[in-house]
Formats: C-alpha cells, sequence, structure tokens
C-alpha cells in the first residue's frame, strides 16, 4: 500500500478549480516531484498535503490513516501531522541563534531537553552547521540559512518533508550543491520527500517519480526518464527538456518540411495513422545530427551560433523554418551562414495545435 493517498481531490479558489479530481499515490522513501508552471496548482496541492489548506473534495491518507475528507468532513491541522516543511523564503528567526532556530519547534512540542539536544545536535551535523551553531542567521549565507530550516524540518523526525521551491532564491551553484544534500539528508534518515518546482533540472536530477501538471490537471506521472523519452502529449514534451516543433507536410508518403520540399526529405521511421490531418514532428536539440547531404537528410542554412561551455547551440534555417540543434563542443564546428544538412535520430508526431 502507498504511503500517502489523494483521492479524487480538488481544491477551489471561488469559480477556479486550482486543482481538479487529483488521484496520487505516493510510496514510502519516495522521492516524488511536482513540476509545473507557474499557477498550475502544484503548491495548493502541497499545502493541502501540509494541511495548510483543506480539500473542497475528495480524500487525503497517510499509511491508511484519514488526514483530510470531504465525505467524513476530517481534517487534521498541520501540527499534527508531523511533516517537515522547508518554503522558498528561508524563513528563519533572526533573534536566534542556528541552534536555537532548530531547537525552537520541539521545545513548542515540549519534548524533554535531553531530546531536543540530542536531535538538533544530529540535524546540525547532518546539514554541516555544527560550527554554525551558535551564530545568528545575519552572519551567514544563503545557502547555510537554508540548510538551516532544512536542519529544523530533520530535526523533528518527519515522516514526510514538504519542499516548496526552496532553492529558488540561491545561485546555481548552490541550487547543485543543495540538490544533493536534500538526497543525502534523504538517505540518511529515510523520510519520503514530496518536491515542488517549476525548475526541470531540479525534479529530474532529484525525483525517483514526478508529476507534470498543468492548470490543475495531471498531464503525465512517471519516472524522469520516461517522461522525458515518452512524452504522453505536446505539453509535456515541450515542457520538460529543451524541444523544437516542426511544420511538415506528407506527399506521397513523404514528408517535408513545411514549404521547404527542395530541402529534401525526412527519413522517418513511421508515418502517422491518418495522413490527411497536419502535423508538427517533435524533436530535442540534442537528436539532430549534422550529416553529408543525401538521403533523408534536409539541407539549411546556419543562421546562429552559441558556445555554451560544453555545447555548441546551433540555430539552422530551412525554408522559413528554424530549427535548434545542439553538438558537443569538442566536434568540429560549422560557422555562421555556412550550409548544412541535417538528419533527426528520432522524432515525435504531433497533430498541429494540438495541446
Amino acid at each position: 500500500m502507498a504511503m500517502l493517498n489523494l483521492v479524487h481531490v480538488t481544491k477551489l479558489f471561488g469559480a477556479v478549480k486550482a486543482v481538479n479530481d487529483l488521484n496520487l499515490e505516493i510510496e514510502e522513501g519516495e522521492c516524488f516531484s511536482f513540476l509545473g508552471p507557474s499557477g498550475c496548482g502544484k503548491t495548493t496541492t502541497l499545502r493541502m498535503i501540509a494541511g495548510f489548506e483543506d480539500l473542497d473534495e475528495g480524500e487525503l491518507s497517510v499509511n491508511g490513516e484519514t488526514y483530510s475528507s470531504s465525505y467524513t468532513k476530517k481534517y487534521l491541522p498541520p501540527e499534527k501531522r508531523n511533516f517537515g516543511m522547508v518554503f522558498q523564503a528561508f524563513a528563519v528567526w533572526p533573534h536566534l541563534t542556528v541552534w536555537e532556530n532548530v531547537a525552537f519547534p520541539l521545545k513548542i512540542k515540549k519534548i524533554p531537553k535531553a531530546e531536543i539536544q540530542e536531535r538538533v545536535q544530529a540535524a546540525l551535523k547532518a546539514t554541516s552547521l555544527i560550527r554554525e551553531a551558535a551564530l545568528y542567521p545575519g552572519k551567514l549565507s544563503g545557502g547555510q540559512q537554508q540548510r538551516i530550516a532544512l536542519a529544523r524540518a530533520v530535526a523533528i523526525n518527519p515522516k514526510v518533508m514538504l519542499l516548496d521551491e526552496p532553492l529558488s532564491n540561491l545561485d546555481p551553484h548552490l541550487r547543485e550543491e543543495m540538490r544533493f544534500e536534500i538526497k543525502a539528508l534523504q538517505h540518511k534518515f529515510g523520510f519520503t520527500v514530496i518536491y515542488v518546482t517549476h525548475d526541470q533540472a531540479e525534479a529530474m536530477a532529484l525525483s525517483d517519480r514526478m508529476l507534470i501538471m498543468r492548470s490543475g490537471q495531471v498531464e503525465q506521472i512517471d519516472t524522469p526518464l520516461t517522461i522525458y523519452n515518452e512524452p504522453r502529449n505536446k505539453f509535456v514534451f515541450s515542457f520538460v527538456g529543451l524541444s523544437s516543433f516542426i511544420p511538415v507536410e506528407i506527399v506521397g508518403g513523404k514528408v517535408f518540411i513545411e514549404s521547404a520540399r527542395e530541402c529534401g526529405e525526412i527519413a522517418v521511421a513511421d508515418l502517422p495513422h491518418d495522413m490527411q490531418k497536419k502535423y508538427d514532428i517533435a524533436c530535442r536539440p540534442s537528436e539532430v545530427d549534422f550529416v553529408s547531404p543525401g538521403s533523408g537528410a534536409v539541407t539549411g542554412t546556419i543562421v546562429r551560433r552559441t558556445y555554451l561551455g560544453t555545447l555548441i547551440d546551433y540555430r539552422v534555417k530551412v525554408g522559413n523554418t528554424e530549427i535548434r540543434v545542439q553538438k558537443p563542443a569538442s566536434q568540429p564546428r560549422l560557422q555562421e551562414g555556412e550550409r548544412c544538412a541535417l538528419r533527426f535520430a528520432r522524432i515525435h508526431w504531433y497533430e498541429r495545435n494540438a495541446e
């Protein structure tokens, strides 16, 4: 049985369904991410799990115990759910030392002093804050302040750790470092992580599984690899990873970039079933190759080249369509204005204007 269950969960704000009929199971010890654009309902869902928002419809249970239910009118307040919570804002008390920040929730719960000492010591050690225990937050960096919030959440021995965009206020280097620290804490203490973010790199790096949301609806739930390689629809393909959507036309069973038949035929393994409809093909920039001109290759002109460290990002004009290509910087570099030929290693078919 799953640890956390959401069954037909709906949340209304006036006439707006912020979350619409959500069904979800999260396993014990899993790192599960909610990923989606701003306003899609991911933070609202996290707040319902935490107990900061009640359900308008549906039921939420943990290990078989009902925490919220519109059917039985049961609602368990946040302080009784034993969930750790880390927010986007560091939310540390500036007038308390690092030690006092971490110990404060335990004092509120009236935990014995000896146990508080033990828990705070373990949490500060796990988050590399032992040396800073007597300092005030104003003396610390942003990354260290976020570690205080993590230590405070760890110290309560939570069943579930709820993280709401906890790294978005950090610089890129610290964000990457903190991702590994969060995973290390999960492995050390064994709690389940539910992570809300709009940053797909964070979700891909941290998650065992992830949920893609849009407008309060679930678009796909799966492992990061499956979502990246087998997106359920055009929205998921466009939201996760870099993507290019290329308008094509099918003539006599052959595929051409729209209004660019003179540039050559696209080699495809399969054609869509209904060839009377209009289609776009979707591809990842890393899955387009520069090749010698010939069968199955389309020709174009490089109109822009950008150095991205380990990668070179090219924009190639084929007819009226611009195609993005990314290749390792170690490969021979093509120049702006140079003619080239492209072959698509893997493509997905989507109906034109499909959501």
